[in-house]
């Protein structure tokens, strides 16, 4: 954690600073943390179903795309290091009311993680208690976190990492049992074959976009080592390469289980539960204890992750309305006691549990992923703007870096976001409208400056 100096301004006075304490490491670490080992465990059965079979490589084309927007995300961190976010990013490197769109986008974002986090910890969890109904479990979930929250509990940095460190020795006991039970059954061939990248007889180059389209959604979060800027030893290159290190890790060991579980289990309709088909194959190759250790894996890192997304959207929602983007007297009131902002708590815990009934999982990952998409377009465009079209006093240009490289980085998540599914784009689009609409009010038909999102509330 970052220690504070201070520095002397010209006029004498003294200012607070961070220091710069944390390494190249530690900015991969902390983007492992962010974007959780067990991202591509959530979207297997799903991405294997619509991609008929090329799960890995939905990851794998995702993992090009994260990889060119990372090294966007790191460039446009070092050009504006306290920054730390694509609505900043685009409102500065392009257009403050496009910055206000993006910060409107990952508004939707922040509301939707715990509904998705409800979502998938009650399917997680019902797998292994299946005689509990879904709706007790929603309510069980939703309720814990809204109570939590209330209390002013919140998790723990160092929790985080304890859960992330049992989430990889789980992960990689499967590694070690799927690869016994591959060679047991199927021997160095089934080890090592093509046929989970390429099968004749089902690939299709559409379904696997849509498919891709989907299973992005294992990366998201990746963003999060560029608000270390400032916190981190040399920014201009550590964390560039920390952003790419991060989606590279990301791509290459969820790629590796889920080429794994698609060998141990290559007949895809024959799963329990689509949604929750990768504990079908930890069942297979570990067992009944291996099965319900991913579940309560799975279940507990969903209530961490809905703690985290629900008190970040209600303290995000609170600093609007202090600023009057949305009504003051709602948004902004806090309980006197716990000085927290227990009506937006309680709204975000009551959309997450009621948006848990009638939501299905796969929408609620494809609305993450249609604004989250959506800022990483924004991100490369800017990168492609400030570096390539404008330039830097410093800095000479460079066609490779400064523009194919963004350019392709925003034409690989424009193809995502146009293969995300219909419904999904319908349900953005009038959330973007209401955006649009909003400012264009506020800022008289986009002629005065936007009212500025502040970010920083949600930490």
């Amino acid at each position: 954690m970052s220690t504070t100096a201070t520095i002397r301004t010209p006029n004498g006075a003294e200012v607070p600073r961070l220091r710069r304490v944390l390494s190249l490491w530690d900015l991969i670490l902390y983007g492992i943390v962010a974007v959780t080992p067990s991202a591509p465990v959530t979207v297997f059965g799903l991405a294997l179903v619509m991609s008929k079979g090329h799960a890995v490589d939905t990851i794998l084309v995702a993992m090009i795309a994260m990889v060119f927007t990372g090294f966007s995300y790191g460039r446009m961190a070092a050009l504006y290091p306290s920054a730390g976010s694509a609505y900043t990013y685009v409102g500065r490197g392009l257009n403050p009311h496009l910055g206000f769109l993006a910060g409107w986008a990952m508004l939707l974002d922040y509301v939707v993680i715990p509904l998705f986090c409800v979502i998938y910890g009650s399917l997680a969890i019902q797998r292994m208690f299946p005689q509990v109904p879904y709706l007790a479990w929603t309510a069980l979930l939703a309720g814990v976190m809204t109570y939590l929250n209330l209390r002013g509990i919140r998790s723990t940095a160092r929790a985080n990492q304890v859960l992330i460190s049992i989430m990889m020795l789980v992960l990689i006991t499967f590694i070690v049992l799927a690869i016994r039970y591959i060679l047991g059954h199927q021997g160095w061939e089934g080890l090592f074959t093509l046929h989970p990248f390429y099968n004749p007889q089902t690939f299709s180059a559409r379904s696997l976009a849509t498919a891709t389209s989907f299973a992005a959604l294992t990366y998201l979060g990746f963003d999060s080592v560029t608000t270390l800027a400032e916190d981190v030893h040399n920014p201009r290159r550590n964390v560039m390469l920390a952003t790419v290190l991060v989606c590279a890790f990301t791509g290459v060991f969820g790629g590796l289980l889920v080429y794994l579980a698609q060998v141990v289990w290559p007949d895809y309709h024959t799963f329990t539960n689509i949604e929750t088909a990768f504990m079908d194959v930890t069942q297979r190759v570990g067992g009944l204890l291996l099965f319900q250790a991913m579940a309560l894996l799975l279940f507990v890192a969903n209530v961490g992750a809905g703690l985290t997304g629900q008190v970040g959207a209600a303290r995000l929602l609170f600093g609007m309305g202090r600023d009057n983007v949305l009504p003051r007297k709602i948004f902004s009131y806090l309980d006197p006691k716990r000085n927290t902002p227990v009506i937006n708590i309680w709204m975000v815990g009551i959309l997450a549990f009621v948006g848990a009934q009638i939501m299905s999982y796969e929408l609620t990952a494809e609305i993450l992923n249609f604004g989250a998409f959506l800022g990483f377009i924004g991100v490369n465009v800017a990168t492609f703007w400030q570096f390539y079209v404008v330039g830097q006093p410093t800095h000479k240009k460079n066609f490779f870096l400064d523009a194919l490289v963004p350019g392709l980085g925003a034409v690989f998540c424009l193809v995502i976001w146009v293969g995300l599914a219909t419904p999904a784009k319908i349900a953005g689009g009038i959330w973007l409208a209401v955006g649009l609409i909003h400012s264009g009010i506020r800022t008289r038909g986009f002629r005065t400056r936007p009212v500025m999102i502040d970010f920083s509330e949600s930490a």
